[in-house]
């Protein structure tokens, strides 16, 4: 297909599509410039694109992901702590992206039980020899 037809199919325009090959966000097309071919595979590229965007990503988080190869990655945060994300699953989620506000939130309490739990409590003090 060529770039009006991919523009039709995903509702992208193709200055976006160009944007989305030079910063590495979707393959380029074959066929050269003249003769561009768009395929299926720039069509899923286009949507995980989409979805990725309508969950909040921005650009660059998505060119992370995607140069991830579609396997998981891990964002380190803090020493012990890494964010791991999976692009497929994300891309192809059904419904509403989720409430970031939500999430944190979830997240948060998750982390405090855990820190709570894990944190090392103080040795106790030995008892004095002389008492």
């Amino acid at each position: 297909m060529n770039i009006h037809d991919l523009t039709t199919l995903t509702g992208e325009t193709a200055r976006q599509i160009r944007y989305l090959i030079a910063e590495g966000l979707m393959p380029p097309p074959a066929g050269g410039r003249a003769n561009a071919d768009y395929g299926d595979v720039h069509v899923a590229a286009i949507r995980t694109f989409q979805r990725l965007r309508s969950l909040g990503f921005r650009p660059a988080a998505i060119r992370l992901l995607r140069e991830g190869r579609g396997a998981p990655i891990s964002i380190p945060l803090a020493p012990g702590l890494a964010l791991s994300l999976d692009p497929a699953l994300l891309a192809g989620a059904a419904g509403p992206p989720p409430d970031p506000q939500a999430l944190a939130a979830q997240i948060a309490h998750l982390l405090a039980d855990i820190l709570t739990e894990t944190t090392p409590h103080a040795p106790a003090t030995p008892a004095d020899p002389g008492e």
